[in-house]
């Protein structure tokens, strides 16, 4: 994340599961986020739960709740979780997670294959619907 702030990306996708095992529950993550956010800016977050995040990453809900113009946060249920791409994608380089069991996976800049993964995430993008709001309202 703090390339993403010292780059000014204007746009980066996350996308997996549930997002468990990401470190958005770290202080130094949501103070890059801090610092990423602003005009112009967009995270698209694709999941096909976000029940986890809740639980295990307050600090990023309430930056996501702060920051919600900025987050659309999408459910993904057309794949199965086995085949629910684990990546982040910006602007210059990506992260796509193979094997999440052991992490492993690939970390690279080669146009062809990031163009690939977005073209993958996009997918998932238009066949998802809205999910995890920002705020929650009740009676």
């Amino acid at each position: 994340m703090a390339v993403a702030a010292a780059q000014k990306w204007p746009h980066m996708v996350w996308s997996d599961v549930n997002f468990e095992d990401w470190p958005l529950r770290e202080k130094a993550v949501v103070e890059a986020l801090n610092a990423w956010a602003g005009p112009g800016r967009k995270l698209t977050m694709l999941a096909k739960r976000y029940n986890q995040v809740t639980l295990l990453h307050p600090r990023f809900v309430q930056w996501r709740g702060t920051w919600s113009h900025l987050v659309d946060c999408r459910v993904v249920k057309h794949l199965d979780d086995s085949e629910m791409p684990s990546a982040l994608v910006g602007p210059e380089w990506f992260l796509h997670r193979r094997e999440l069991t052991r992490s492993i996976g690939v970390f690279g800049n080669e146009p062809r294959v990031r163009v690939e993964l977005t073209e993958l995430l996009d997918e998932c993008r238009r066949q998802s619907s809205p999910g995890f709001p920002a705020t929650t309202l009740g009676l």
